[in-house]
């Protein structure tokens, strides 16, 4: 790997591993999908093993049929220009988030919602492909793009080591019993209608190089029990602190096609915080109010910059690779630091860092948050995939004018402490058929009127007015 790859990967840790640290799982159900911990079979649409039953043999696909790609060769240049837009994409939602919702805190894995949507990219056609691009950032095609994250993947996969490898040095028995010094698992699954025509081609894609063999569900006849099915598996992929990604009622008989991304990290510091120095220090919120905080304090050589009164601080971790980058506003001027921060202006702070000897004090502090994206991506952009106009006829021809991106969820935890940091997320994006309903607003707060109808018949059953509820 040359220098500017390195120097790339090293840019984007922050961002593409789940932000790692800078801001009871269902019962299996019996659905006829397959098990989440068996491989695709040649019942599993999605395989190169032959042709599945239930699918049927539509026109040339848009990519031939691949084998696995655990490691593809993508050019230096594009791999470091696509980690770029993954970048610039984790600070635009970042940003549209903050806007949109009230959290004071706010945690998400950009790099997990970019694998989810690209894997939904991957299916998307005309100009529903185009908004998605241009909001997710990618600047890649087609096929160098779906190499880009598996090469990513990959990488993140180099990462994994154990403890004492990891370290460099050996380990107490303590932390020997507490698990590996670094950890960054990614998992990627598709779970699909058993019996709807999805293209061949679009599942070799995704098998091939997101490693996500199809899973056949019953999402029309047993839609919740569908929904646990999933659940559990993103508890399996999460360390158990992504429970409940998808919520009762996200899935009903009108789905046809989830496809889930889940990134587990679990890593130690390479100096570790003496609890003996964590302390309660005053905290100052963004609206003034103040309070008294569980605060880890040491004195570390490390990277630090400090910038027009702004300081950055990069934290290793165990594994020497990976780090957690702090960014500290100038006091009173954080909205205008977070409003105007951008990758070229956070790549520059990093280039100014050196050698410091930092008495750091910092929080400990654990975050969680579930949201939809839907609303975050029609800001950045992306408006036809959520309605009936979209193109997902990468997918499936036979009903690709029916099928729209109904849902994007994503759920998040992060905890912070004296030993390290623990983070985990998960997206699903859920692709149903039939045009979502419009989302409008009606409050009825005057008088009003209404009936009973026989639908078939359009018999009005009972009719009335209300004009005055203040007697109850």
């Amino acid at each position: 790997m040359t220098l500017r790859r390195r120097e790339t990967l090293a840019l984007s840790g922050a961002f593409l591993a789940g932000l790692a640290g800078c801001t009871g799982s269902d019962d299996p159900q019996t659905t006829g999908e397959t098990p989440a911990n068996e491989s695709p079979t040649d019942e599993t649409p999605g395989t190169t093993t032959g042709e599945s039953p239930g699918f049927e043999d539509l026109d040339a696909p848009p990519f031939p049929e691949i084998d696995p790609v655990t490691d593809p060769e993508v050019p230096e240049d594009l791999l470091a220009d696509q980690i770029r837009g993954n970048a610039a994409f984790a600070l635009d939602l970042l940003a549209v988030l903050r806007d949109q919702r009230d959290d004071p805190n706010l945690f998400l894995s950009p790099y997990s919602v970019s694998v989810a949507l690209a894997m939904t990219y991957a299916g998307a056609r005309g100009s529903t492909a185009a908004e998605m691009a241009d909001a997710l950032h990618f600047v890649l095609d087609r096929e160098n793009l779906h190499g880009a994250f598996a090469s990513l993947d990959a990488e993140f996969e180099r990462r994994n080591a154990d403890g004492q490898e990891a370290s460099g040095r050996v380990m107490t028995e303590r932390e020997a019993d507490a698990g590996p010094a670094f950890e960054f698992t990614t998992a990627n699954s598709v779970w699909g209608q058993k019996g709807f025509p999805f293209r061949e081609a679009f599942l070799d894609l995704l098998d091939a190089y997101y490693g996500a063999g199809l899973r056949l569900a019953d999402f029309s006849g047993d839609p919740e029990a569908a929904r646990k099915r999933i659940n559990s598996w993103v508890a399996d992929n999460t360390g158990d602190r992504t429970e409940d990604l998808l919520p009762r009622g996200s899935i009903d008989e009108a789905t046809r096609l989830v496809l889930t991304n889940a990134v587990y990290f679990s890593a130690r510091w390479r100096l570790p915080f003496s609890e003996d120095e964590t302390e309660d220090r005053a905290f100052t919120s963004l609206g003034g109010s103040t309070a008294q905080v569980p605060t880890m304090h040491q004195s570390v050589e490390t990277q630090y910059a400090r910038i027009d009164g702004h300081q950055l601080v990069e934290l290793p971790y165990a594994n020497r690779q990976t780090s957690m980058v702090v960014v500290l506003p100038a006091e009173g001027e954080f909205a205008a630091f977070e409003e105007s921060l951008t990758v070229d202006r956070l790549a520059t702070m990093l280039d100014r860092t050196s050698d410091a000897l930092v008495d750091l004090a910092l929080p400990k502090f654990e975050v969680e948050s579930s949201f939809s994206l839907v609303e975050a991506m029609q800001s950045l952009g992306v408006t036809e995939a959520f309605t009936p106009s979209a193109d997902l006829t990468g997918m499936s021809e036979a009903a690709g004018e029916d099928l729209f991106v109904a849902d994007v969820v994503h759920q998040s935890f992060v905890s912070v402490d004296e030993r390290g940091t623990e983070a985990a997320a998960a997206t699903a994006a859920i692709i149903a058929e039939d045009a979502p309903p419009k989302q409008v607003e009606m409050t009825v707060n005057r008088p009003f009127l209404f009936y009973v109808r026989d639908r078939p018949t359009e018999t009005p059953l009972f009719l009335g007015r209300v004009t005055d509820l203040s007697g109850g």
